[in-house]
């Protein structure tokens, strides 16, 4: 096959590839028009975040017999569309779904723990024991929304911290262990102390965290989004960090970020942002949950193998 490279990605998908017979094309720095122009060329594209293959640019793509996006979400692939067609959609959540639970972990311990903060007085000369006191997540009760391969992973990073894992599934079922214990959302709005969201973005999950979701909770609670910025209402967000009923979050993603996830939207920072980035309450990070060397190497010879494993002719 020939195959199309839109975005860049780790070598050994390329290598791989070309050792099975296929022919790949670089071409990184391609507008969308000539993408657009080129695409009927193609037996298969390889992409991560840089556009949005939309059912215009699918009908143009006469050849195409699969799109494969090095990660996990597929949000910016109409995906019905192009299986309607008969064109294979691929991705590999299971490539990084271990460095963003790790992720996870960490940006939780230094919230707990005032980490950021007490990194930046002890460099200052200020040593600040009191002021630092931390939060135990041992005895913690811990709600996770979505157990795909993302939520499963933060679930089994749980295992040793002593924690009451519940999680809500709403498309699976029967998936309980003896670390976790399978339930409703309402259980969750019942008993967490601190939620953490593991889910694509959907219509259906678009702003899923906002204020009305945010005050279902008995308890004031953490919060941590490693899944996509759109899924959580950084207006409620900021509203409840005000009012108490947030009491710290983790944030990977922001709502504010463009397209490609490669920068974030600087001229359209609103208030909320600006909230964000001065509060002590917050633990940012630029949407890297899933990007390290491992999960770079891995997200490139699973998608290599599950294209070289599709039945085309």
């Amino acid at each position: 096959m020939k195959i199309l490279f839109i975005d860049s990605n780790h070598s050994l998908l390329q290598e791989m590839l070309e050792k099975a017979g296929h022919t790949c094309d670089l071409n990184y720095q391609w507008t969308k028009e000539e993408i657009v122009n080129n695409i009927h060329l193609y037996d298969g594209i390889v992409i991560r975040s840089k556009i949005k293959i939309t059912k215009d640019i699918i009908d143009k793509a006469v050849k195409l017999k699969f799109i494969a996006r090095a990660g996990a979400g597929m949000e910016n692939i109409d995906v019905e569309y192009a299986e309607s067609k008969g064109i294979k959609c691929l991705h590999a959540p299971e490539g990084n779904r271990d460095a963003v639970a790790e992720h996870a972990i960490g940006m939780l311990l230094s919230l707990f723990n005032n980490l950021n903060r007490a990194n930046k007085e002890v460099r200052e000369g200020k040593w600040i024991r009191e002021g630092n006191r931390g939060v135990e997540l041992m005895g913690k009760i811990v709600g996770i929304i979505g157990y795909g391969n993302m939520g499963s992973a933060f679930a089994e990073r749980l295992k040793g911290f002593g924690v009451k894992v519940l999680v809500y599934d709403k498309y699976k079922k029967k998936f309980g262990n003896e670390f976790i214990i399978e339930t409703s959302l309402q259980q969750i709005f019942e008993e967490a102390d601190l939620v953490s969201l593991h889910t694509p973005l959907t219509e259906e999950t678009n702003y899923l965290i906002n204020d009305a979701f945010i005050n279902s909770f008995k308890k004031n609670i953490f919060i941590i989004n490693t899944a996509r910025g759109k899924c959580l209402n950084t207006t409620d967000l900021v509203k409840n960090i005000r009012s108490g009923k947030v009491l710290g979050a983790c944030l990977d993603v922001l709502e504010y970020e463009v397209v490609s996830f490669e920068n974030i939207d600087a001229a359209n920072l609103p208030e909320p942002f600006q909230y964000l980035s001065k509060s002590e309450k917050v633990i940012l990070s630029p949407h890297i949950a899933g990007w390290t060397q491992e999960s770079n190497e891995k997200i490139a010879r699973i998608l290599a193998e599950k294209i070289m494993a599709l039945n085309v002719i």
